[in-house]
């Protein structure tokens, strides 16, 4: 028969036992919260080099990524030094670097780079332009210049001087009119022109949509004019039912060809324009009604159009054709 002395220890060993496994318990959750923070929740480097090998005559491009970093040291070792998330550097001697990256003064990544002696020739090649061949007043039109040279020098044709410089012009025409546009590079070659039409659509709207020369060009460029409103964010109804209204005689599921950068895909004028709403930075480069036979209805839209955050791809002006016209 187990007497009282036996009782207690008992009872003590018990307590023992529970104070045990609370300790254990405690402990366990204390080394997977340590696990998990250090595998899940350890911050890493996100950055990189653009290229791992360039030449004297271009710039090194780095950038960073890493989540919720606050400061940045770049050492580029040279002895140069950045303190910017992203950016660019110019060496003045070839060589093997180690471009070293420290984040919020602890987290550490470095990248070797390769700086060749060779200066990158460029390649000798026909001075070109493109873009569109018509816009609006007040619309910035952009142009593109491909070919050999440092410096590209852009005159527009509207103030006799020159308007812009670099591969990539964009410019505002104030007066409507034929416009030869100008483009000249430092390397001594032949300057290149290119002809662009500018109209203001408030002007002398004509009623009738078929009407030749300038009547038509303006029918044109205001149906481009209001989808390039819509494709800006402008109001969506009162431009699209002004061209519902007006050229399609109410009529939402006129056929729509539509030309992208290369690329060619048929739909209708509703769905179209719904598209230009959440497009992304579209430019509408060409509007062109095709009519049905003895009405003012048009039956079918071609339309040409650029990402404008891409080159666009070359127009007709390359071999200045003539500006489409309105058909029957």
């Amino acid at each position: 028969m187990p007497t009282s002395d036996t009782k207690q220890v008992s009872s003590n060993s018990q307590g023992y036992v529970i104070l045990y496994i609370f300790l254990s318990v405690l402990l366990l959750t204390g080394l997977i919260f340590l696990f998990k923070s250090s595998l899940f929740d350890k911050r890493e480097v996100e950055a990189r080099l653009l290229k791992g090998e360039i030449f004297l005559n271009e710039n090194l491009v780095y950038t960073d990524n890493t989540p919720g970093a606050k400061k940045w040291l770049w050492e580029f070792g040279n002895g140069a030094k950045s303190a910017s998330q992203n950016g660019t550097y110019h060496y003045d001697k070839p060589g093997s670097y180690i471009v070293r990256l420290t984040v919020d003064g602890e987290l550490k990544e470095q990248f070797p780079l390769n700086v060749l002696d060779t200066v990158k020739v460029l390649i000798d090649s026909m001075l070109t332009i493109s873009g569109p061949t018509s816009g609006l007043v007040n619309e910035e039109i952009r142009l593109e210049g491909e070919g050999q040279g440092r410096e590209f020098e852009w005159s527009f044709g509207e103030t006799g001087r020159v308007d812009v410089k670099g591969k990539t012009a964009l410019y505002t025409y104030r007066t409507p009119g034929r416009f030869l546009v100008r483009l000249r590079t430092d390397k001594g070659r032949r300057p290149v022109f290119h002809t662009i039409i500018i109209t203001d659509p408030n002007a002398e709207i004509v009623d009738d949509i078929v009407a030749p020369g300038d009547g038509e060009r303006k029918t044109i460029d205001d149906i481009r004019a209001r989808l390039q409103a819509i494709a800006n964010g402008a109001d969506f109804n009162s431009n699209y039912y002004y061209l519902i209204r007006k050229y399609m005689c109410g009529n939402e599921k006129v056929s729509v060809n539509v030309e992208m950068n290369g690329k060619r895909k048929q739909t209708d004028f509703y769905s179209y324009c719904m598209g230009l709403t959440f497009g992304g930075e579209i430019a509408v480069d060409e509007a062109q009604l095709t009519i049905k036979p003895n009405s003012s209805c048009a039956s079918l839209i071609n339309i040409k159009q650029h990402s404008a955050a891409a080159q666009p791809a070359p127009t007709d002006a390359q071999s200045n054709t003539q500006t489409p016209s309105l058909k029957k």
